[in-house]
Order: C-alpha cells, then structure tokens, then sequence
C-alpha cells in the first residue's frame, strides 16, 4: 500500500476537487463565450461565469412538483457529490491518497456506479414524466458505457498486477501505461465523458426534455446537482492520472505537482473535447459502446495479458 495522506490533506481533498472542478467550468464558460461572440468579452469575466451562476442559484427559492417524492430527490441530489468525494478519497494527489485500500481501482468504480442510483433518484423524485426519462435515459447510458470504462480499468491493475492504485502508480516509474495501453486510456476518457453525462453525453439533461433530470429542480438543489456532475467530471478526469500517465512520476518537479500538472492538461483536453466529439442521437453513440468499445477493450486487454504473462 502506498503512504496515505496527512489528516490536513485528507480534510482537504473535498476542497482541491472543487477548485479543479470549479476551474474546468470556468475554462469551458471561456470556450463557450468565444465561440458565441468571438474575442470581445474579458477572459476573467467569463470564467466566472459559473460563480455568478451558483450565487443566483442559492438565491432562488425551492419549487416542488405536486405528487413528489422529495425525500429520494434530495437524496439522489446529495449522493452525486458525495459519490464524486469518495472516489477521490484513493486519488493519489503527490503527497498520498486518503486511503490506499488494496481494491482501490474497485473502490473508484463503485463509487462511480453509486452515482447511476444518485442521477436516477433525483430524475424519480419529482413525479415528472420528463425528469424521470431523464434518469432512465442516465441508466441506459451508464450501462452501456460502464462494461468499456470497467474493462479500461481493468486493463491498468492488469498491467501492475494489483487492484491497488498506489501498485498502479509504482508500476509506471519506468514506463507510463498509457504508451503500451492507448486503446484503454482513450477509451476511458470517452468513457468518463459518458459517466460524467458531460458534452456529448448529455442526454439526460437533454434540450428535447427541456433540462431531463434537472427539470424540475431549482434554488440549492440544482446547484447541488450541477455541482456535483463537475465534481464527478473532475474526478474521473484526475483518475486517469495514476491509472495511466504515472501518478506523480515525472522528473525534476516535485510529485504533487506534476500530479496538478497531468490533471489540468487531461482536464483541459476533455473541456475542449466537447466541442471535437460530435453530438449524435443516443442510441446511435451506445451503439458505439456496445459494438466497438467493448471489443477494443477486450482486444487490449488480452494483448497486456500476454506481456506481462511473458516477463
């Protein structure tokens, strides 16, 4: 097992995922303002459109939708950040993970899967025709794209030998994963797209259902939705760190980091990578999950099996 981090670090882990969070939204609030009006706004003013946007929310009153189910709407609203946290409790950030289990890669990926039931709950809790298809249509999505994400993590604890991530981090010193696995680091961004219901992948909250499983929510809890969806992004991104471009290895800069320095690039490419996937209709892209990804998948998997049975 790898050193896990001081108390202070562990206390801060929720804190440094919403600043990265908080800083891909305001890079891809940039991106969208230049290609809507060109060059002309002010970068900083911008970037900050995601704050003014969480300052109006918490200043909107709650509305609830007759026949709801408030209970298990908050609580799928709630579990989305929560579920994004505890996956980021065994990312390694430079200094240590909060916590190294040995079935650390499990863990993350569980924590993912708690999300599908969080993002379904809180489409089921308003008694909406519309925000329920939202849920359902999250469902769908994250099933298809779940079995490729797994296989692509699968693929990195294969090549350490261990389900551990601090094992997975060590096993690179002499060379990142993702040189000899392109196939299941470029699936698991795609894949961590899908999860994250971001871009593209942004069905369930969909224009044609008029916001799917966010309809009806306003005030705190849709921030707390939307918050916790960039936290999910963010963490799903900075996982692909450790799991395939070396954790903290790098040299001469400290392992911390080099650590921010792979998460904000991977961060950066998904926030501009939006706008190079194209957006097709849904079951045309699960259809790409199922008949492609998954073979890709499985096909790289086998070719790390044979190496490392071979060294």
């Amino acid at each position: 097992m790898a050193d896990t981090a001081p108390l202070g670090a562990v206390l801060a882990v929720p804190f440094a995922l919403t600043v990265l969070a908080t800083a891909a939204a305001g890079f891809d609030a940039v991106l969208s303002a230049r290609a809507e009006r060109g060059s002309g706004g002010g970068a900083l003013r911008e970037a900050a459109a995601p704050v003014r946007e969480s300052v109006r929310l918490l200043g909107q009153q709650r509305r609830r939708t007759n026949a709801a189910d408030p209970l298990l709407g908050r609580l799928g609203i709630a579990l989305v950040p929560v579920a994004a946290v505890l996956a980021a409790a065994v990312l390694p950030w430079g200094w240590g993970a909060a916590t190294d289990p040995a079935v650390g890669v499990v863990w993350f990926n569980a924590m993912e899967a708690l999300a599908w039931a969080a993002v379904w709950l809180a489409g089921w809790g308003p008694n909406s025709a519309l925000s329920l298809i939202g849920g359902y249509r999250f469902l769908a999505q994250g099933l298809a794209y779940e079995l490729p994400h797994m296989f692509a993590l699968t693929t990195a604890a294969l090549g350490a030998e261990s389900l551990g991530v601090g094992d997975v981090v060590r096993a690179q010193q002499g060379l990142w994963f993702v040189v000899w696995m392109p196939v299941a680091f470029a699936v698991y961004l795609l894949s961590a797209m899908a999860m994250a219901f971001w871009g593209p992948f942004g069905q369930p909250l969909g224009r044609d259902l008029a916001g799917g499983a966010v309809l009806e929510y306003s005030g705190a809890d849709r921030l707390l939705l939307a918050g916790g969806r960039w936290l999910l992004f963010a963490v799903t991104a900075g996982f692909s760190v450790p799991l395939f471009l070396g954790g903290g290895n790098g040299p001469l800069l400290p392992p911390w980091l080099w650590t921010l320095l792979k998460t904000a690039a991977v961060l950066g490419l998904l926030v501009a990578g939006r706008r190079l996937v194209p957006a097709v209709r849904m079951e045309r892209y699960m259809e790409v999950a199922w008949m492609v990804l998954v073979p890709l998948t499985l096909l790289q998997a086998l070719a790390v099996a044979v190496v490392v049975r071979n060294r």
